[in-house]
């Protein structure tokens, strides 16, 4: 079936692009109150100092607040209990008990540096005075960027995500345990917050590919609902070992060269020849982090000699797969 099919190129990517997790703070507020939030080019290397790229999330436990965007570009927007809120491109945002307040103390940067250098980073959080009672969990996922995740461009700088928890007993039942493990200081508090962040994340994902356009808004996540690009990316995740050539790829989904050719561009922003190579890296980068030999991922990963890999590896990647390797024990 299309949907499955969808699915499995999409759970592909997910676990190629390796997120990670960490809940840092319980914040208990009351009305009225406002948190001023910074952007992840100013504290996401503290946060997740392993991943290339940092997203905040909001988990809203209790209470009816506002957020927006700190440049104004998107929001302001009410957000209640069971709601769960990210910033995937990692932008500055205000939280607010009042919809008419978006002025206060800026963020204080070294707190967020001193809460990750913590060994008990969870802080619990006291804010506002004494009116109606707000209660949120504050974290951070991170994941990779190279070479290849379609997805952080795809999705909108702010996004809610409604009434998750009361609609997943699944997500809500890994945010009390994530919770519980991340107070107690447990090793398994990273594990459940994985789990969590990668249930948001598609979520996320599944939400934006129920509200997109098919028609009018062409990115990775509409091609793989287009019946021919989507069949191209099925093709080239099931079978990435396999010597295509774009003619063969054209011929087994019904098209021209040129017009795969530029649909596929159009769609998912390279040709389909450099797609699949960067996925073939994606691949091999894993096996290489792995400790497999690097003639050996030459061969997994479809090359018929070591060499042409490693050309292929250095262009790609920027630096040769031993060094690769290396730098990832």
């Amino acid at each position: 079936m299309k949907v499955e099919a969808d699915m499995d190129v999409l759970a592909d990517v997910m676990r190629a692009i390796s997120l990670e997790g960490a809940l840092y703070f319980e914040v208990h507020a009351s009305d009225p109150w406002i948190s001023m939030n910074p952007s992840m080019d100013q504290i996401g290397s503290s946060m997740m100092p392993r991943a290339d790229h940092v997203i905040p999330f909001h988990i809203i436990m209790k209470g009816n607040i506002f957020t927006k965007l700190g440049d104004d570009s998107y929001g302001p927007v009410s957000i209640s209990t069971g709601d769960v809120l990210m910033l995937p491109s990692g932008g500055k945002h205000i939280i607010t008990s009042d919809p008419d307040t978006w002025e206060g103390t800026p963020a204080d940067i070294e707190f967020y540096k001193t809460a990750a250098r913590s060994s008990k980073p969870f802080t619990m959080m006291n804010i506002g005075e004494d009116g109606a009672k707000a209660n949120l969990i504050c974290g951070y996922f991170g994941c990779d960027k190279s070479p290849l995740n379609p997805l952080i461009g795809i999705l909108p700088n702010m996004l809610v995500l409604k009434n998750c928890l009361g609609e997943d007993k699944l997500m809500r039942e890994l945010v009390m345990t994530a919770i519980a493990e991340s107070k107690a200081s447990s090793n398994g508090s990273n594990i459940m917050v994985t789990k969590l962040s990668e249930l948001m994340f598609l979520r996320a994902l599944r939400q934006c590919m129920e509200t997109l356009d098919t028609n009018n808004v062409e990115n990775w996540l509409t091609a793989l609902k287009d019946k021919h690009i989507g069949q191209v990316l099925e093709l080239i995740h099931k079978e990435p070992t396999k010597k295509w050539t774009l003619d063969m790829l054209a011929k087994s989904v019904g098209m021209s060269r040129s017009a795969l050719a530029e649909r596929f561009n159009r769609f998912v922003g390279e040709p389909p020849m450099s797609y699949l190579a960067k996925w073939r890296m994606e691949l091999a980068s894993r096996l290489l982090e792995e400790g497999v030999k690097v003639d050996a991922v030459a061969h997994e990963v479809g090359y018929s000699s070591e060499s042409s890999f490693q050309r292929a590896f250095k262009k790609i990647m920027g630096i040769p797969a031993g060094q690769w390797k290396q730098k990832h024990p």
